[in-house]
């Protein structure tokens, strides 16, 4: 019985928690998308980027509240300092429609278009992110590290296996369901929801219908923005800032939006941790797991690894490859990709 709970409490630390905060992260990010492909109908290339600024901003905010003696006790102070790096966000996404997306928009130009506009914003957008931060490692996590503690849960279970979740896992779940209910509550119950909705389902009735429609973009790139912001600081607090790594999420978070259903807000959740999940789970080395299972004498010698954790995305992509190739409208049903 204790080689069971002992082999649970392993797969805990190592895949449930790392799946559920990395599933939260990637869901947040999927919904930025998510909402900008139902709303405005094309696919922002520029949503890592996004997530790279707000966090830059975040982070370069929290340096300043810790030099000036500024914290937020047992809490990061990064989460004081997020409302301004979601702010700078959402300018620089607005300043961006404005200048570039308008025009298209105005043309009534076809989604390439746009498409390939984000990926010219996604490089511009970069480089400033790098010019100002750097491209190394940044670490900007402070307050307490561990809500529980390995050593403590041993000393608590009398078990080998110590149970250990860290501050920052914690938070990216408990935050991630209180922006998420927000958002859903905003969505279904208030004026701006409702006209954002009907802009999505029917842009020139919702016109009749005397919607502004400039309105609902700005309010539309405000939401991606500040969900991208709060991805990534919370993604940087739980691992590290690093500019290169926010264009590599860019996949895993396409990868949810679409396994999810492109459009589809519930479904960009649910993808999140269909992705999370997947990468976690292939990637884990199962050996000592298996020891704790097998009979005696039977134990495996190799990692018993399917997968490299170079290759996390691999998977991302696979899953993306399939998912595109079965089911293209997603798990439930966005709207299929053109």
């Amino acid at each position: 019985m204790e080689d069971i709970l002992n082999s649970i409490i392993l797969l805990t630390n190592f895949v449930i928690v790392p799946g559920m905060t990395y599933g939260s992260q990637l869901a947040l990010g999927a919904l930025g998308v998510t909402l900008i492909y139902g709303i405005l109908r094309f696919s922002n290339f520029a949503h890592g980027e996004t997530m790279a600024f707000g966090t830059m901003i975040t982070i370069m905010v929290t340096w300043l509240m810790q030099s000036a003696g500024i914290s937020f006790g047992p809490l990061p102070t990064a989460l004081l300092a997020l409302p301004f790096g979601a702010a700078a966000a959402v300018a620089i996404v607005l300043f961006s429609d404005r200048v570039v997306y308008k025009y298209y928009r105005e043309k009534k130009s076809n989604a390439v278009f746009f498409l390939i506009a984000s990926i010219g914003i996604m490089f511009v957008m970069n480089g400033i992110v790098r010019f100002i931060i750097g491209p190394k490692e940044q670490r900007f996590a402070d307050g307490e590290r561990f809500i529980i503690k390995a050593r403590e849960f041993k000393q608590m279970t009398g078990l080998s296996e110590g149970l250990t979740i860290k501050m920052t896992q914690g938070l990216t779940v408990v935050i991630t369901i209180v922006v998420v209910y927000a958002l859903f509550r905003f969505l279904q119950h208030s004026k701006m929801g409702r006209a954002m909705r009907a802009y999505s389902d029917n842009e020139d009735l919702a016109l009749l219908s005397g919607i502004n429609p400039e309105k609902v973009v700005k309010i539309t790139w405000a939401i991606a923005a500040v969900l991208a912001t709060i991805a990534g600081v919370l993604y940087g607090l739980d691992k590290s800032f690093k500019p290169f790594t926010y264009f590599q999420l860019l996949l895993p978070i396409f990868a949810a939006a679409i396994v999810g259903g492109v459009g589809n807000p519930i479904g960009a959740i649910l993808g999140g941790f269909v992705i999370a999940f997947s990468e976690v789970t292939v990637t884990y080395a199962y050996k000592k797991f298996l020891k704790y299972l097998a009979p005696e004498g039977m134990e495996p010698d190799s990692l018993m690894q399917l997968l490299s954790t170079d290759y996390k995305f691999a998977v991302s992509f696979i899953i993306l490859v399939v998912v595109l190739l079965v089911r293209p409208t997603g798990i439930l049903k966005g709207r299929v990709l053109e």
